[in-house]
């Protein structure tokens, strides 16, 4: 599956901000781990965002946001947000730091 180099090439700046960051190509697509840990990706149009998982249920309330599940076994705190979502460079903006945030409070792998 191709994945949408353009909102790639928007996440990349955002997360290159974040220390110890490797992109690497996952789930047809391209995610950015930090220290080991997945933070945000680019599956199709749509970006991969990894949450806390107790804050998955509000997150789904959220305009063009729903489980990320490509193997029909969906795991909480792990997001698709919707292109029509991310017309802002505000709103990706908010989903990457919180995918960086997420991923930073692990512990590196």
């Amino acid at each position: 599956m191709a994945f949408d180099e353009a909102l790639a090439g928007r996440v990349r700046p955002l997360v290159a901000q974040a220390p110890s960051v490797v992109e690497k190509r996952m789930f047809g697509g391209v995610a950015f781990l930090v220290r080991g840990n997945m933070s945000v990706g680019v599956h199709g149009s749509e970006l991969i965002v990894r949450i806390d998982p107790d804050e998955t249920d509000e997150a789904l309330k959220e305009a063009g946001v729903r489980r990320f599940d490509i193997t029909g076994r969906p795991i909480k705190g792990w997001l698709l947000v919707s292109a029509t979502a991310l017309g802002t460079e505000a709103a990706l903006e908010q989903w990457v730091a919180r995918g960086v945030h997420y991923a930073r409070s692990l512990p590196a792998k």
